[in-house]
């Protein structure tokens, strides 16, 4: 094969495989684009703001999130974390002694058969009633709760989804230019080459073979 025909396709071949992966460049750059807006057209709607500074508790003052984003309004996916890990979870803790939805909702079950093995007019049946009513209200707030704080993470998750999209943009945009400079090299050595140079042509030493 001739040297010039060689580096004629090398270079074709990797120009053209920078086309493609400029291409998917825009293509992941596109979908993080569509993630980002998306996060935050649909964060926003919800009107959400963390709490001002001076009303944080002093809890709430530990978390370095919500210190930072105090006063803010919540429209990222880095805030939707923030909110729904340090602030929903943080409170969520303080209810029912951090009783999850599922596990209070054995409590009710256990208090639903006391109540049913005693006599109605049982004075503890008072008492038993009041802790149902309580924990029925507990196990309503923490299902709110942790609705909104999974609503939030999934949020947080898909623009997570956008950030490595841009990402792999920037490393498709690289390898791209950098294919597309190896290949343009290729072209412009084989416009320098003589058309009847070869590839790889052994040398001739000028010594024949010796007869035996």
């Amino acid at each position: 094969m001739k040297r010039k025909t060689l580096d004629i396709l090398v270079g074709l071949g990797l120009v053209v495989l920078a086309g493609l992966l400029l291409v998917a460049g825009l293509v992941l750059t596109s979908n993080a684009n569509f993630a980002n807006d998306y996060v935050k057209d649909q964060l926003g709607q919800q009107q959400i703001t963390f709490k001002a500074a001076d009303t944080l508790t002093a809890e709430e003052k530990q978390s370095a999130c919500l210190v930072k984003y105090a006063g803010q309004q919540l429209t990222t996916g880095k805030q939707a974390e923030c909110y729904a890990n340090e602030f929903i979870g943080l409170h969520l803790k303080s209810i029912a002694g951090g009783k999850t939805y599922a596990q209070l909702g054995d409590v009710q079950t256990g208090l639903r058969a006391q109540i049913a093995a005693l006599p109605k007019d049982d004075p503890a049946v008072t008492d038993l009633q009041k802790q149902l009513t309580d924990a029925t209200a507990a196990r309503e707030t923490v299902f709110k709760g942790e609705t909104l704080r999974g609503l939030l993470l999934t949020s947080y998750g898909f623009s997570e989804f956008g950030v490595k999209a841009g990402q792999a943009a920037l490393v498709a945009y690289f390898a791209a230019g950098l294919l597309l400079l190896v290949g343009a090299a290729g072209l412009v050595h084989a416009a320098a080459t003589p058309a009847s140079k070869g590839f790889a042509v052994p040398e001739n030493t000028g010594k024949g073979l010796v007869n035996a």
